[in-house]
């Protein structure tokens, strides 16, 4: 199996550098780079790749709405954000386009790597730091609250026990299942138990689909 994917960003030293890596993998063929979100959907069409590594501040068309032009013309291609802002006014925006994740330009080459074969397979692929950029823009006085809320209305989520609720809330948060351990005093494996239920009663396939499930309801 190879991976076909297209660089979409304007910073040369970026291109180079990620390009570089993406050579590296045995799994991966870079089938061409975009410096502007025109480009992109241009080269889209073109080249047909797997996979669109899209940044999102770029000249002439940004990387949002040439997400939106790609998932509109071309379904079956995925896009995946690379980009270094990490505010819930870029985030939104790009998963509404139809983006099949979102991850930040400091995550370690190995972890996009796993992120891009992740996202090949239709998963959501979520920058740890994501989840956590979202919720920490709700309120801070009625955040806890509108988590436990809406985690308690919502009738898919019912199935869960009341324990794998407040997991699901702390993945939402963006916490690691050993930082989920440390906070409900159980053991790392416990949690990792109580994970692989929530994705299976609830029909998801990964921890970044579960968050963005959680995350998603919180919107709502």
């Amino acid at each position: 199996m190879t991976i076909k994917i297209l660089l979409a960003d304007d910073h040369q030293i970026v291109l180079k550098g990620i390009s570089f890596f993406l050579s590296m993998q045995p799994d991966f063929e870079l089938v061409g780079e975009a410096h502007n979100g025109k480009e992109a959907v241009e080269k889209a069409a073109e080249l047909h790749p797997d996979i669109v590594l899209m940044d999102l501040n770029m000249p002439v068309m940004d990387g949002i709405e040439a997400s939106e032009r790609i998932a509109a013309q071309h379904p079956d291609i995925k896009v995946l954000v690379l980009t270094s802002f990490s505010d819930r006014g870029h985030i939104l925006p790009a998963l509404q386009t139809g983006a099949v994740g979102y991850m930040l330009k400091d995550v370690e080459p190995e972890q996009l790597a796993e992120a891009i074969r992740s996202a090949y397979m239709g998963n959501i692929q979520l920058h740890p730091e994501i989840s956590a950029a979202l919720l920490s823009q709700l309120q801070p006085q009625t955040q806890p609250e509108r988590v436990a809320n809406v985690v308690g209305r919502n009738p898919s989520v019912e199935v869960l026990t009341p324990r794998e609720q407040e997991v699901l809330q702390l993945l939402a948060k963006g916490l690691s299942n050993k930082e989920i351990a440390v906070q409900l005093v159980v053991a790392e494996k416990t949690v990792k138990t109580h994970v692989s239920s929530i994705l299976s009663k609830l029909g998801l396939s990964d921890r970044t689909q579960a968050a963005l499930y959680a995350v998603n309801a919180i919107q709502r």
